[in-house]
């Protein structure tokens, strides 16, 4: 299973458990302490303390004067060694904590006290003052004698003091018990039905005879019912359910509910407005993703921040990146471009699919018969280049274009014309850190054949795009997509390592067919050239079955490839054949749709959702909105449409999966810099940020510590600390541009 990227244990996310406000009571004659002379009665042995804090008792406790200046949590630390702990045993961490000046925040870990210092469970407090009692619960997933408990209170400007007492790990106890609040079992799309569009809800319930159901304007009065549809166990929730259809009611308003067996749903609109302003907000997400300039709270009030990685301290910059150490001898000036995701890494492979998809946001809306181009001019983002007579859309893109191309092997090196895979910290990097904070060298890491495609795909396609705006940008666009293909073919099997994980994803992927197709297809739609349209027509992927259930992601890109092919007017031999491809696939995903009580184009394999499936289940959608542009055919227009529910609302734990959109939604994404939750001087996800979902693998302790045995659509905490199941990626906030788009097209 490909997922968006492979992360180690090490990954230094942050993780925790439910925080009580009693202190733990005294063990039960199963459980066992773990830790000695945890209440600092006479003695602090055996507490260590990194050299840099002075630490001793006071009034029974352990205080430590925490000095200032240092850049991560680790950097200053107290903790204890040589803890024994047993797999799959469950246990209470808890402590007494204060601070002072208060609201300095302490990083609590479980780990391993050795190389490569494994974190088994960790959670970052603000302190007060006068102190709190934390309590917490996990499971170790690992038997060990040289566990760690350790309090980590670097990374402050100024020092600052904190106390401890009542340490405890105590093993033994039972598994705490999660239960997500689900609200009302009347589940809707939180935001907005179209008026001329179909609306659907699912009903939780344990009637298995169908049941009334009345709809409700903003005033309480009913204007529409009806009867549910009894659909059984669903598979992909567990829950027993109902399907309830009221798209006979067309007249737009605000504030409506559905009732139904006893329960009102949350509220939500019957209109276009919503998706018109999701169409902007999901594109802007990707101005405080810019890694490489200040960006201006004017701008986007309350995201304000310094530049980051440009080569002013702590910064170690981007603008003079080495290599690796043995990967080559030279530098490279690879400033710019977008944040990838929550850390502070940058891929090419990544940033290639999400270029691709939003500059496929914009040609869809000149191409397409609902297209409405107008809707993103210049102008409509209020970024800084917003009055150049450029597309905002295709402003916001050439950041990251500008980045990949820096990416380019030079000429003259080994492998010039290849793309590095990635640029990123040489350490992991704790949170919150704002880019500008980032003490850690930078490196660039090994070129790749899928990088290099990512890079003569998306620069090929911008060849086309930024034409009529900057021919010189579009001729250097294309010529770097022609050196790259040359590349490419010269080295059709040079893969990211699997195991080059350490400070960055490694995104790694020993299949490079899809990306050859994608970059021939871009080529050849740029070019018309006749080698290009030969090597679309002789790739096995020309003809392959390529819209499985999982979807198209940055691992499998041939659908890139056979979209554009399908849209984008070219003399392609076979293009039929290409476009009817595309609607067959369509229909298996409109079939999903339908079979599904939650009324997505998304049924993995054996129910297990994938890394990211928010973003699948909208690119799943894609193919939809596809097929409805070659056809012109409602059923794909409507089961486009339908798709955003589940993703506004319409799912089993009833939560929007974007940021600023219905009642309740995900606000509390893994991010080093939208890391409110952890830091009340930083603000949480912009509007318009898509979480990544549902992801039964739970791969982050925090969610091991709450989801285990989930089942499919429970498998998804909203907590900055679980970065399996809620991390922000540029990659799936393209998605949900290319489809709130589309939505914003159909009234």
């Amino acid at each position: 299973m490909k997922r968006r990227r492979t992360t180690l244990l090490t990954i230094v996310a942050l993780l925790g458990a439910a925080l009580t406000a009693l202190p733990a009571g005294p063990a039960a004659a199963d459980e066992v302490e773990q830790l000695k002379n945890g209440t600092f009665d006479t003695t602090t042995a055996p507490w260590w303390t990194t050299a840099n804090v002075t630490a001793g008792l006071s009034g029974g406790q352990l205080c430590a004067d925490v000095p200032g200046g240092t850049a991560n949590r680790w950097d200053a630390a107290v903790g204890q060694n040589d803890v024994t702990l047993v797999k799959g045993e469950s246990y209470r961490f808890s402590f007494k904590a204060s601070g002072s000046p208060e609201g300095h925040v302490v990083r609590a870990v479980v780990g391993l006290q050795v190389a490569p210092y494994d974190t088994y469970f960790e959670v970052s407090p603000q302190l007060s003052a006068s102190g709190d009692t934390y309590s917490y619960t996990f499971t170790s997933p690992v038997d060990t004698t040289q566990g760690q408990v350790a309090l980590q209170a670097g990374g402050s400007t100024d020092g600052w003091r904190m106390c401890m007492d009542d340490v405890s790990l105590l093993g033994g106890v039972p598994p705490e018990v999660y239960t997500p609040d689900t609200g009302p079992r009347v589940r809707v799309n939180q935001v907005a039905y179209l008026p001329s569009g179909p609306k659907n809800a699912t009903l939780v319930t344990d009637a298995t005879a169908k049941l009334p159901w009345q709809l409700k304007n903003a005033g309480g009065t009913m204007v529409a019912h009806g009867w549910t549809v009894p659909r059984g166990v669903d598979v992909s929730s567990g829950q027993n359910v109902h399907s309830i259809d009221f798209g006979a009611y067309c007249k737009a308003g605000k504030g409506f509910t559905l009732v139904a067996d006893g329960e009102t749903s949350r509220p939500f609109d019957i209109g276009t407005g919503a998706y018109e302003q999701l169409r902007l907000d999901s594109v802007k997400y990707y101005y405080t993703q810019r890694s490489g300039i200040a960006i201006r709270d004017d701008l986007r009030p309350g995201y304000g921040r310094a530049a980051g990685h440009v080569d002013v301290a702590p910064n170690q910059g981007d603008s003079d990146v080495p290599c690796q150490p043995g990967v080559c001898d030279y530098t490279l000036d690879v400033t710019g471009g977008w944040y990838d995701a929550g850390d502070h890494g940058k891929y090419v492979v990544n940033g290639g699919i999400a270029t691709w998809e939003l500059l496929s946001t914009y040609e869809r809306e000149r191409l397409a018969r609902t297209g409405e181009s107008d809707k993103l001019r210049d102008g409509t983002l209020a970024v800084p280049e917003s009055g150049n007579k450029v597309p905002d859309i295709l402003d916001e893109a050439r950041w990251e274009l500008e980045f990949l191309l820096k990416m380019q092997v030079p000429d003259g090196q080994p492998l010039a014309g290849m793309a590095h895979h990635k640029i990123h910290d040489a350490q992991w990097t704790g949170l919150p850190l704002l880019p500008s904070d980032d003490p850690q060298k930078r490196e660039l890491h090994p070129p790749s054949t899928q990088a290099t495609l990512n890079l003569a795909a998306t620069a090929a396609q911008a060849a086309r795009l930024y034409r009529p705006y900057d021919r010189a940008f579009a001729a250097r666009a294309l010529t770097a997509a022609r050196k790259a293909w040359s590349a490419a073919l010269a080295h059709p099997s040079m893969y990211a390592s699997a195991s080059d994980g350490t400070g960055g994803g490694t995104y790694d992927d020993t299949n490079a067919t899809d990306e050859f197709y994608w970059a021939a297809a871009e080529l050849y739609l740029t070019t018309g050239e006749k080698q290009f349209a030969d090597y679309v027509a002789h790739s096995p992927v020309n003809t392959a079955d390529i819209f499985g259930p999982l979807g198209f992601d940055w691992g499998r890109t041939a659908a890139a490839g056979r979209l554009d092919l399908a849209t984008v007017p070219s003399k392609l031999p076979g293009r039929d054949k290409v476009r009817r491809s595309v609607v067959e696939g369509a229909d298996r995903y409109l079939t999903t749709l339908k079979s599904q009580a939650y009324g997505m184009p998304y049924a993995p394999d054996g129910n297990v959702y994938d890394w990211g499936s928010s973003h699948q289940v909208l690119n799943n959608a894609v193919v939809l909105a596809t097929a409805y542009d070659i056809t012109g055919s409602p059923k794909y227009r409507d089961g486009a449409v339908q798709s955003m529910d589940y993703i506004l609302g319409r799912n089993a734990l009833n939560i929007s999966y974007v940021t600023g959109y219905g009642e309740v939604n995900s606000h509390n994404e893994h991010s080093r810099w939208y890391a409110h939750e952890l830091d009340p001087n930083l603000p949480n996800p912009p509007h318009g940020t898509l979480a990544g979902g549902p992801n039964s693998s739970i791969q982050d302790p925090y969610a091991q510590s709450k989801l285990q045995g989930c089942v499919g659509q429970f498998c998804y905490i909203d907590d900055i600390q679980s970065w399996s199941t809620n991390e922000t990626a540029i990659n799936w906030n393209a998605a949900l541009a290319r489809m709130a788009s589309f939505v914003a097209d159909q009234d």
